[in-house]
Parts: C-alpha cells; sequence; structure tokens
C-alpha cells in the first residue's frame, strides 16, 4: 500500500513538472515573439505598406497574406467584419508573403493595380475568384490574367507596362525579408500593435484585438 501511495505521488509530481514546464516553455516562446516583432517594429510597416482605415486608430493590425492562400480569402470577410464594427480604432496594414508556387506573379499584379488606384477591388477580385486561378495551391498565370481581364477593372495595356516596374520586385522582395525578420512563417500572420497572433483563429484573433481597444 505504501509503495502505491508513493507511485502516485510520483505520477503527481511528474504531472505538475510536465505541466509546470509546458506552461513555462509557452510563456517564454511567446515573449520572444513578442519582444521579436518589438525590436523589429521596423519590419511591420513600409512606406510602400497599403494602410486600410483611420492612420491615427488606436489598434494597427498588419497582416502578412498571399493572395493565393485559401485562408487569406476565407478570413478577409471576417477582418473586414472587425474592422467596421470597430470603425475609426483600427488600421490594416496589407503585406506580402508569396509562400504558394507563381503567387510573386499575383502579388506583382496586385501592387501594379495600385497605378489605377484599385488595389482593394482587385484584391476583392482574387479572393473571390482564387477557386478559378489556383490549381493544386499553385498560380495559373493564364487563368489569373484572363479573370482580371474579363473583369474589365483595369486597363490590361496599362497593367503590363506597370508589371515590368523594377521597383515591384523590390518592394516583394522588402516584405518576404520582413516577413522572415518577423517569424512570419504561414499565411495569414497577423499583428497586432506589434503583438503576434501566436495561435490562428478567429476567435483568438479577436481576443487580442480587442486587448488593444
Amino acid at each position: 500500500m505504501q509503495n502505491k501511495k508513493v507511485v502516485i505521488i510520483s505520477l503527481i509530481l511528474l504531472l505538475v513538472i510536465f505541466l509546470g514546464g509546458g506552461y513555462v516553455y509557452k510563456t517564454n516562446k511567446s515573449k520572444q515573439l513578442a519582444s521579436n516583432a518589438k525590436a523589429n517594429y521596423s519590419a511591420l510597416v513600409r512606406e510602400h505598406s497599403v494602410v486600410i482605415g483611420n492612420k491615427d486608430a488606436k489598434v494597427e493590425l498588419v497582416e502578412f497574406f498571399d493572395p493565393a492562400c485559401e485562408t487569406c480569402a476565407q478570413m478577409h470577410p471576417y477582418v473586414k467584419e472587425i474592422m467596421k464594427e470597430n470603425e475609426g480604432n483600427i488600421k490594416l496594414v496589407l503585406r506580402y508573403a508569396p509562400f504558394h508556387k507563381g503567387s510573386t506573379n499575383a502579388v506583382i499584379l496586385l501592387e501594379a493595380s495600385k497605378e489605377q488606384n484599385k488595389f482593394m477591388e482587385v484584391l476583392e477580385l482574387l479572393f473571390n475568384t482564387q477557386n478559378i486561378w489556383t490549381v493544386n495551391h499553385s498560380v495559373n498565370l493564364n487563368r489569373l490574367w484572363a479573370v482580371v481581364a474579363s473583369s474589365k477593372l483595369l486597363d490590361m495595356d496599362k497593367l503590363v507596362k506597370d508589371m515590368k516596374n523594377p521597383k515591384l520586385i523590390d518592394i516583394v522582395k522588402q516584405d518576404i525579408e520582413d516577413g522572415k525578420i518577423l517569424k512570419a512563417t504561414k499565411t495569414p500572420a497577423y499583428y497586432v500593435n506589434g503583438k503576434p497572433l501566436e495561435v490562428f483563429g478567429l476567435d483568438n484573433l479577436k481576443d487580442l484585438i480587442n486587448s488593444q481597444l
């Protein structure tokens, strides 16, 4: 009986140590991610970054996204809803993270659409038609081009010209490099006032935003 008690107590102690160690690890990881984002705050927003909403808003939501990312497309309406519910209090900063094969082409097209003041319209179009121009998580450039052309949103001749601007490549490279610095390894990756969303999920994102409002 005494040996049985010793075994039970030992198991309980091991469980406490295990749980305590897991909590400490999670806490330390959280602090490291937050510290990393704070130390590299300049990597969150660049001069070329698209900023939506009140530029003096209390909350700055930075999103690294890929136009070919299915989860990015799914989250987009929810992010818009959050922005609408907190109008004036949140600004959204959009950054590129073209992880899917061929998505750099989609990003360059999207960036070039700024020259015609159609960035958001084209972004909405790409997300809404993603199932047409992505095949097996890769970008089919011909299909993408056909979708954009048929939308009549852009002057396609001008788009071709603007996409050849080497500055667009520099912008994409900068966003990719900043994503690496901030450890944005998956899309979408969110940062709220410099704090990374560590556990992905809509409710978790809302909680992080609300903690800053």
